[in-house]
């Protein structure tokens, strides 16, 4: 095990030019998981994620909305950050490319690489995607259109500095050949056939032609090119060039960088070479992955195929989410979602898989010993096959998580949870159980179970660290049993060891009617209330004024009865006394909270919200909270007040 070693591992910072959906979240739940699992083997880690604000498509966006850019990117900003709150993202750094220390860093980096004379004044005139903020030669266009996104590009001519590429093709063609930089490495040839060897082209690192970017110092007339700026990203965040930070020397290179085959040419060609002009060392590898896919077309809100993420979280619990994503995406392929696939998923490795394989060794040591294992124990057939089985299983997963692949790291650990399942049938407890001299053995199968659950719960934790306490919990496992150091040993639970029934951790889903509302609600995504909802209380609301505040009914409530929300793992059912009458308001903290704990609390709450349905849950308002810290360090807190009957109104 390391002693505190660092790890930095990044997502590409996200261009919001719109709401979030479910084929944003594979790159920043996979690099979350990685840096839970780096964490729990005792890595000093740093995670970043972010936005990328700048750019013509976002003036273009801002000014459809009749908004300015910065109160566009703002909005959509806080949403992305309400989604990864949603989704357990344990991000160590948010940056957005609008922050003051990353504009001043950007415009120092682009002035070094001027005065080395890597970039030169010149005219640009070709193709240029606005979506994909890309130019491209007549070459590389695909009938004509861009050959990323397939849409229409446009002629484009202005004054523009260009950055020179070609210093550096010999040694970024090695870099992609010779090492294991780029995963996966077949993803190499084709960089190098259609960019390096018919001659790396200069870029063009500058536009005049819009306003929305960092302005160059020496020539106020240009904006930084956004990927110049967007790539930058990874070292301003460390404090590169600027006082805001000082992370710098201890973490970078980064371990990993994780980002889509889409921007795959910007990370493995540009990115390289800027750092090889400015001197800097190259991150240790490029994980590439392939899209979520939708019937066979990538996911896009100009398709109408977007999937909701708050809407599939809310109703699976966003652990369920999580593992679907990621045990469906084998590195650099793609992975094609629909409804049957995640619910089919869900049910078999989860509610059949893992789910049963708790609740019935629980159930069993409940119903035979009285939820305690007696010490004593016999070993026999079959015992020694699964022992090894799990007690191998985090050697493998480890080494899946230094590849990057994700897919086979869960794989393997389902391999051992079916192995457990089949134990039960080969060792058949409840024939055990009908004679008393088999109550040594009998504890002896159980317990195994048991250990063997320890070892899955923990070495799953990076990936569903909401579920797996819970399981951890039911089997009796303390915090040190459950520690990434007991991941590879047996015989770690107490003999003695008490195990606490609790609720199922994934109930099995009713397919032909959860696929029936699902496709429903995909038709509508937009207009869906209870995505919107979540949305407001998630990821916050946009700026009002006075006459808007004014309009907010706040009142003191009494919190009379609390429970949860059946079929949700997110939401709490409250039953408030408002000085007058009882209501009934739903409110998304359940991560946060027990029922009973609030009970008995005046609380504040806004009365004059329009009623919406959650889960089938007539709300009528909204309970304030308090939000401190963001990402794994996020705590959320009720506001209460005392001294003041219920009703008393806020002003």
């Amino acid at each position: 095990m390391c002693k505190k070693e660092t790890f930095y591992i990044t997502t590409p910072i996200y261009y919001p030019s719109g709401n979030p959906h479910i084929g944003h979240c594979y790159t920043t739940v996979a690099c979350d998981s990685i840096a839970r699992y780096r964490r729990m083997q005792g890595y000093d880690v740093m995670f970043l994620t972010g936005t990328d604000e700048h750019g013509l498509k976002i003036e273009q966006k801002a000014a459809e909305k009749g908004v300015s850019p910065k109160e566009y990117v703002d909005e959509i900003a806080e949403i992305f950050k309400g989604l990864w709150r949603f989704m357990n993202i344990s991000y160590d750094r948010y940056i957005r490319t609008t922050d003051d220390y990353h504009i001043e860093s950007v415009q120092k980096i682009f002035k070094t690489l001027y005065d080395k004379g890597y970039i030169y004044k010149g005219e640009y005139s070709g193709k240029y995607c606005t979506p994909c903020e890309s130019f491209w030669t007549e070459s590389q266009l695909v009938d004509g259109k861009c050959p990323e996104c397939g849409r229409e590009v446009t002629e484009a001519k202005e004054e523009a500095y260009f950055f020179k590429m070609s210093p550096f093709a010999d040694r970024i063609e090695k870099l992609l050949t010779e090492t294991d930089y780029l995963r996966p490495k077949t993803r190499a040839t084709e960089l190098v056939n259609n960019f390096i060897r018919p001659g790396l082209e200069d870029l063009c690192v500058s536009r005049t032609t819009f306003k929305w970017g960092i302005p160059v110092t020496f020539d106020d007339k240009h904006v930084v090119y956004v990927w110049i700026d967007a790539l930058s990203n990874y070292i301003t965040a460390l404090g590169y060039l600027n006082d805001r930070y000082d992370d710098y020397d201890k973490y970078w290179p980064a371990d990993t960088h994780m980002v889509a085959k889409d921007i795959m040419r910007f990370h493995a060609i540009i990115w390289p070479a800027m750092l090889m002009a400015l001197e800097l060392p190259l991150p240790k590898h490029l994980a590439v992955h392939g899209w979520i896919t939708f019937n066979g077309q990538k996911m896009s809100k100009s398709l109408g195929n977007v999937v909701d993420p708050f809407i599939l979280g809310e109703r699976y619990g966003a652990d369920a989410i999580r593992y679907h994503i990621m045990r469906e995406m084998a590195l650099g392929s793609d992975s094609s979602f629909s409804n049957e696939i995640m619910i089919n998923r869900i049910n078999s490795d989860l509610a059949n898989g893992l789910g049963n394989l708790v609740s019935r060794t629980v159930a069993m040591v409940e119903k035979y010993f009285g939820g305690t294992l007696p010490s004593e124990r016999q070993a026999g057939e079959f015992d020694e096959d699964l022992i090894n089985e799990a007690t191998s299983l985090r050697a493998k997963v480890d080494d899946f998580i230094e590849k990057t692949q994700l897919q086979n790291a869960l794989a393997e650990i389902f391999k051992v949870v079916s192995r457990a399942n089949k134990y039960i049938d080969e060792t058949a407890p409840w024939i055990l159980a009908k004679d008393e001299n088999n109550r040594a053995r009998l504890a002896t199968v159980l317990y195994n179970l048991l250990d063997t659950i320890r070892i899955v719960a923990t070495l799953l934790s990076a990936f569903m660290p909401t579920t797996m306490p819970k399981a951890l919990e039911q089997i009796g496992a303390c915090e040190k049993c459950a520690s990434y150091g007991n991941a590879d040993k047996f015989n770690v639970l107490p003999e003695n060891v008490t195990v606490k029934k609790g609720e199922a951790l994934f109930p099995r889903i009713d397919v032909e009617k959860e696929i029936e509302e699902l496709n429903s609600i995909i038709k509508n995504n937009d207009e869906d209330p209870r995505a919107a909802k979540i949305r407001e209380e998630l990821a916050g609301v946009a700026q009002i004024g006075i006459d808007d505040f004014a309009a907010s009914d706040i009142r003191v409530g009494e919190v009379r009865a609390c429970e949860k929300v059946k079929k949700s793992k997110k939401l709490l059912k409250f039953t408030i006394f408002d000085g007058a009458d009882e209501r009934t308001i739903v409110s998304g903290i359940a991560m946060f909270y027990q029922p009973e704990e609030l009970v008995g609390k005046k609380i504040l709450f806004v009365s004059n919200l329009k009623p919406v349905k959650l889960c089938g849950v007539e709300s009528h308002g909204m309970i304030l909270s308090a939000v401190e810290g963001e990402g794994k360090d996020e705590k959320l807190q009720v506001l209460t007040i005392d001294g003041m009957p219920a009703g008393a109104k806020i002003c």
